[in-house]
């Protein structure tokens, strides 16, 4: 008797566990697996295909609405419930499943997708942001952020920050960057890693490298035929900057 009543106290207290609440869904959730595997000073191209392709969710319950971002395209979405789970539904008859696993965020596998998973943000994020936002932010602070030294180029011995803001300082001439995470610059640098660094609005795609606490910025060789796509290559190398 006392052994039949263990199991049904631990069945109950694993059902409860288990069950969430509507509203624990809310919020933005972002890829940290992504960010984490990034932040160890490999490709970024590689960490966000790994994890990816999506790399925020952010979910409202209360209007009924989800939205998703991988960095290039921006999905809305409507929220129907279902037996502990979400259904978004999006145009196209394209479907996402939603669950939660203690404090992650799951995306079920689907024609469209594979598993991922996403968290809460350490910060917390206005449910107001932009989706892919908080994601972007996170990014750059993990996988650039600290004090950088110019070891070779222009500037050379001058201390640069990449803020999570897409704020620049040091780089001599610059004052804004964005890091390529997918879409139509991700197609013309193959599988190189990009990133856009601008002035006063006015800049250029170029091609870096990410070697533990070294970055090297390259210049951006466009190889394809006037009219066609452009299809950038690594050309000399303008920077060597190492963390500090």
């Amino acid at each position: 008797m006392r052994y039949a009543l263990a199991l049904s106290l631990l069945a109950a207290l694993m059902s409860g566990c288990a069950s969430h609440k509507p509203e624990d869904y809310n919020g933005i959730w972002i890829n940290q697996q992504a960010i984490d595997a990034a932040a160890k000073g490999v490709s970024l191209r590689q960490a966000l295909q790994s994890y990816g392709p999506n790399l925020e969710w952010k979910v409202n319950v209360a209007a009924a609405q989800a939205s998703f971002s991988n960095g290039f395209e921006l999905g809305e979405g409507r929220l129907k419930t279902g037996d502990g789970q979400w259904q978004v539904e999006f145009g196209g008859d394209q479907t996402e499943t939603l669950t939660l696993n203690g404090n992650k965020l799951v995306q079920t596998a689907s024609p469209w997708s594979p598993e991922q998973r996403f968290q809460k943000p350490s910060a917390a994020a206005p449910i107001a942001a932009r989706t892919g936002t908080t994601f972007e932010q996170a990014l750059y602070s993990a996988y650039l952020g600290g004090e950088w030294k110019i070891i070779e180029g222009p500037g050379q011995g001058a201390t640069v920050h990449f803020r999570d803001n897409g704020s620049l300082d040091g780089l001599p001439n610059l004052d804004r960057y964005a890091l390529c995470l997918a879409g139509d610059c991700a197609s013309m640098s193959g599988e190189n890693d990009s990133l856009w660094l601008e002035r006063n609005q006015q800049g250029n795609p170029w091609i870096f490298k990410r070697d533990g606490d070294q970055l090297e910025i390259l210049q951006a060789i466009n190889r394809s035929q006037p009219g066609d796509i452009p299809q950038l290559h690594p050309g000399a190398r303008q920077w060597l900057l190492e963390r500090q």
